[in-house]
């Protein structure tokens, strides 16, 4: 009789299918060279190292300070890292280009196209983050933006019942059909975070149009909790996948091999929470027009934090606009670029060149975290940076409370962003969307029920202590 020692010994890894193969061995009395030509057929391929050498990629990026090299630095060495991952094939940067994550993570402002797979961790959690247009043509800007603050929905969770958008049928069957999507938390944030924007970078922006002065509505977020749920199922197939094709490739870079069961299953969910944005995106439009009794004169959308294929080649874009047709088979008008809530949004078209791989910024990016960005600000009230920085434009937080790591000064600077667009040949900007104005999240954790409690118990025990302290002193006396 075969033990599992005798198949390790003749080289066979365990996994999953050792139980499976040792029985069937066993059941039909496999020796000598039957038994290693059936083990032949259920070994698992042969581990597929590191590139020795990493991928070229273009850079689309130039520093004019100190810390904008700092950040060029990291996304270099970064992307060196990961273009070391065996799937890669060519890789770019944009003049958005920040870090997302430790060394060998695709930064905000990258492209790495891969032969054959999908790697999760490319598009991360926020999947199909993406901005929509619509031109609502002679309209006051200011009844827009209060429009909007009614309607719109931002922060955490989702809609209560009785504010929910309706799910389309065919996006709900989508969802049932797909075993990546079909279970009841991800079909309940498909209902529930239907016209929700969620919070960090994600806006409502009111603002007119340079070339015809019509007023215009753009609107930025992703997949919220329907896409994180994906990314985090995505992750845990790819990781099981690293761990037997590929172990030396870093989690992160891990992947699922597009021709596998998997990786079709992976790829049509893709779709379907690419469907439901856009759905997200287009119930805010329709509901905020129709209360204003406003006519549509233009609309379109585009994703910049997605999976684009063409053939066997997929294309990840961590924060990059696709210019070309293939991508975007249902296009209906140019690209949307926002840069900060005080300047405007670019409007741009551009073809594939050899350098941009199809693609241009989605932004302005960042220079520092969020977290070194306050600190820089120490010296200043969060009041009088919100009234110097959005000073000019009607600026609103939907919590009420300012998140500074969300003003202008948080970002790259929106000229010099614009001009590399130009000196790289990115795109071409035929028109923009001069600001009137903004809704984001701000700062909703400051009232947060978890930081409430703890703020309270820290009043607690320093009450506690001060008590104590004054207990001590009355003995003492």
């Amino acid at each position: 009789m075969v033990t599992g020692k005798d198949l390790i010994a003749l080289g066979l890894k365990p996994s999953k299918r050792f139980k499976e193969t040792l029985e069937h061995i066993n059941a039909h009395s496999l020796e000598g060279e039957a038994l290693l030509t059936y083990l032949d057929t259920v070994k698992p391929a042969p581990e597929i190292p590191l590139l020795e050498e990493p991928v070229p990629f273009y850079e689309n990026i130039r520093a004019d300070t100190p810390v904008e090299q700092a950040n060029i630095d990291f996304v270099r060495q970064s992307m060196q890292q990961l273009m070391r991952t065996p799937t890669v094939v060519a890789g770019a940067i944009m003049p958005d280009a920040c870090p997302a994550g430790p060394l060998g993570t695709i930064p905000v402002g990258g492209i790495v196209v891969v032969r054959n797979a999908i790697h999760p961790g490319m598009h991360s959690a926020d999947i199909c983050c993406s901005v929509m247009l619509t031109n609502l043509g002679k309209v006051n800007p200011k009844r827009v933006l209060d429009t909007a603050q009614q309607i719109t929905h931002f922060g955490p969770g989702g809609r209560s019942p009785e504010r929910q958008f309706v799910l389309p049928a065919e996006i709900e069957a989508e969802f049932q059909a797909n075993p990546f999507l079909n279970s009841l938390r991800s079909l309940n944030f498909a209902r529930e975070h239907l016209g929700t924007q969620g919070d960090g970078n994600h806006f409502l922006y009111v603002g007119i149009s340079r070339n015809t002065g019509d007023t215009v509505l753009v609107t930025h977020h992703g997949s919220r909790g329907v896409g994180a749920a994906l990314y985090t199922q995505g992750m845990k197939v790819a990781e099981r996948f690293r761990q037997v094709i590929s172990p030396e490739t870093n989690p992160h870079n891990a992947w699922i091999p597009s021709q596998s069961v998997e990786g079709e299953q992976y790829w049509a969910a893709l779709q379907t929470i690419r469907k439901w944005t856009k759905q997200n995106h287009l119930c805010l439009h329709e509901a905020i027009s129709k209360q204003l009794g406003a006519t549509v004169q233009q609309q379109f959308w585009n994703e910049h934090n997605f999976v684009f294929r063409d053939g066997d080649l997929y294309y990840h874009a961590k924060g990059a606009t696709p210019l070309d047709q293939k991508f975007m088979p249902d296009i209906t008008g140019p690209r949307i670029i926002p840069l900060n809530m005080a300047q405007p949004i670019l409007i741009v078209e551009g073809t594939t060149t050899e350098t941009n791989l199809g693609f241009a910024p989605h932004g302005a990016g960042r220079n520092l975290s969020r977290t070194r960005h306050k600190y820089s600000k120490l010296n200043q009230t969060k009041e009088d940076l919100f009234a110097e920085e959005t000073r000019g434009i009607d600026a609103r937080f939907y919590f009420n409370q300012i998140d500074i790591s969300e003003l202008p000064s948080a970002y790259k600077d929106a000229h010099d962003v614009k001009q590399q667009i130009m000196d790289f040949n990115l795109a071409t900007t035929i028109d923009e969307i001069q600001p009137y104005g903004c809704i984001m999240a701000g700062d909703w954790e400051q009232d947060a029920p978890w930081r409430k409690k703890k703020l309270a118990k820290e009043a607690a025990r320093l009450a506690a202590a001060d008590s104590q302290a004054d207990g001590s002193a009355l003995q003492a006396e």
